[in-house]
């Protein structure tokens, strides 16, 4: 299976694993659920899916390499305890908690998340005197005299004995006690995770016209050369880090993470092609629908790894806006409900300080029934309705801060679990500097108004200015279509922009979202829309989602 299956499959069964019944109780009794052993290539993605999915399921996440692991680390350290057995006294060796063990329990503590996923790398390569100690972890989830608490599922990877020579292959008493599945190198679906995670467009577009180069590992008369999808992602950065520097990308940065002397060579000249190109067609004019007749005919012209770096341009600018657009509108709809729920909070607030206010008046003039009854009009009449000044200042302010702080802690939580992903990452800065925002708005004595009405005023303009961006976004891509239809026709260009959109989830949700005319009409012919959705809804139907 490809990485995408393996961490669907990982999901799958984590979720299955820690489904209880009515009574509180594990479906599956935990010492009966399998460890998961997957055995792939190093640098294809095992690591980086595991944060991924604790995210989306919303547990902890502990991971081990075990070849930094000694058995004393592992198992604990040994110390000897008298005890009596049939009324005499023996000693006995006793171990201290593993420190695996021990992460998992202050992470519990840490994090407020009793359940998660132990995730153990490099199991098959332990030492000699570990091995003994993790076989019987695999088989009874002890460490010495203690047991991996309730709640946690084990999933642990190796890697196949022709990339690794230390490898140690388990025996057959050991695997039918595991979950196996090995995981194999697929670009395609690497391609996705690359947009999704803003993986250098000439990357993208390099691999995309010779995918037989994302991974390979041979062994040449100079030693091993290797291509990894860890190795181009760090590549990636690096380039988009040197090029903000204005730092120059030669074949010396290159060969440090792609160690095949041809491949890294190639890529080079590819690069450089890439920024002449970059500089050669004006991607922002083909986007707002300025692209001269000169360079449609360049375009159409061009050798095909000419049009493919072209595409690769465009879908760059475009996913860095449907990125930012969709995430923008999950921060608008949760301030809008945190808004929605300090206003009814600001009201109920007043209304109580009112009739507080009243009641006390009434007492210190010994009519306690004129108080509460002063107390009940006041309340009746403030009830919903903004205080001006100060005070009403304050009270927003307090409550949004309130907010914030409940956010922070919510972020620091999932930071503590290893289970904050990048999208909610981002989610949560852009919300609490809108909420900030609207904190000083609170405090602001310069400008007029009553606290509530300043920052719906400011919302709205937000809001505005999203909606605006969206549809400069609809345009963007809609100018794409055409600049094609006119340059291309309905040629593969065409077909590999539609499997190029469909291949990213933040223009899959855009599209899903606001729409986008051209698609759905040059999706007729290629029904990759379709396909899409029918696969979603098949998810749906057998309960994945």
């Amino acid at each position: 299976m490809n990485i995408k299956e393996a961490k669907e499959e990982i999901a799958r069964c984590a979720a299955i694993y820690l489904d209880k019944n009515e009574f509180g109780e594990y479906n599956i009794p935990y010492m009966k659920q399998r460890p998961i052993f997957m055995v792939g290539a190093p640098g294809i993605g095992k690591t980086a899916i595991m944060e991924q999915i604790a995210s989306e399921l919303d547990i902890a996440l502990v991971s081990y390499s075990m070849t930094h692991h000694t058995r004393q680390s592992a198992l604990g350290l040994p110390f000897i305890e008298e005890k009596r057995f049939d009324g005499k006294k023996a000693m006995v060796s006793e171990y201290t908690m593993s420190e695996i063990l021990a992460s998992v329990y202050a992470m519990m503590e840490e994090s407020g998340k009793r359940e998660g996923i132990l995730f153990l790398d490099e199991i098959n390569c332990v030492s000699e005197t570990l091995a003994p100690a993790m076989l019987l972890f695999l088989q009874y989830k002890t460490f010495g005299n203690r047991r991996l608490p309730e709640g946690w599922v084990i999933v642990t990877a190796g890697n196949p004995p022709q990339y690794n020579k230390s490898v140690k292959e388990f025996d057959v008493a050991t695997l039918d006690r595991l979950k196996c599945f090995t995981v194999e190198e697929d670009f395609s679906v690497w391609k996705s995770y690359a947009y999704r995670n803003g993986i250098h467009a000439a990357v993208i577009a390099f691999l995309e016209i010779n995918p037989e180069w994302f991974y390979s590992i041979r062994t040449t008369v100079d030693g091993t050369r290797y291509v990894t999808a860890r190795g181009w992602e760090d590549l990636s950065r690096a380039i988009s880090a040197y090029e903000k520097k204005n730092f120059p990308v030669d074949r010396k940065l290159i060969g440090q993470y792609i160690t095949d002397t041809e491949v890294a060579g190639k890529f080079g000249i590819y690069y450089d092609l890439f920024q002449k190109y970059q500089a050669a067609y004006q991607v922002e004019d083909i986007l707002q629908g300025k692209a001269a007749e000169s360079l449609a005919e360049r375009a159409a012209g061009a050798g095909f790894d000419e049009r493919v770096s072209l595409l690769g341009l465009i879908l760059e600018k475009l996913n860095l806006r449907f990125a930012r657009d969709v995430n923008q509108e999950a921060v608008l709809e949760r301030v809008v409900r945190i808004l929605r729920q300090i206003k009814k909070q600001a009201g109920t607030g007043r209304a109580a300080s009112a009739a507080d206010t009243a009641r006390t008046a009434g007492k210190n003039a010994g009519n306690e029934a004129a108080g509460k009854n002063a107390g009940n009009e006041t309340a009746g009449k403030n009830a919903g309705n903004e205080t001006a000044g100060a005070d009403a200042g304050a009270l927003w302010y307090q409550l949004l801060e309130k907010q914030c702080g409940e956010i922070r802690a919510e972020r620091g939580r999932k930071e503590a679990a290893n289970s904050l992903g990048l999208k909610l990452k981002t989610e949560y800065r852009d919300t609490l500097a809108l909420l900030e925002k609207y904190m000083a708005e609170c405090t602001d004595e310069k400008k007029s108004g009553k606290p509530f009405q300043r920052i719906k005023k400011a919302f709205d303009a937000k809001v505005r200015a999203h909606q605006n961006q969206v549809q400069e976004t609809k345009r963007f891509l809609e100018n794409s279509f055409d600049f094609m239809e006119r340059t291309w026709g309905r040629s593969q260009e065409m077909i590999l922009f539609m499997t190029e959109l469909t291949a990213s989830e933040e223009s899959m949700l855009f599209i899903e979202m606001w729409g986008c005319d051209s698609y759905f009409k040059y999706n007729q012919e290629l029904l990759i829309y379709d396909v899409h959705r029918n696969l979603q809804r098949e998810i749906a139907d057998l309960g994945f989602e």
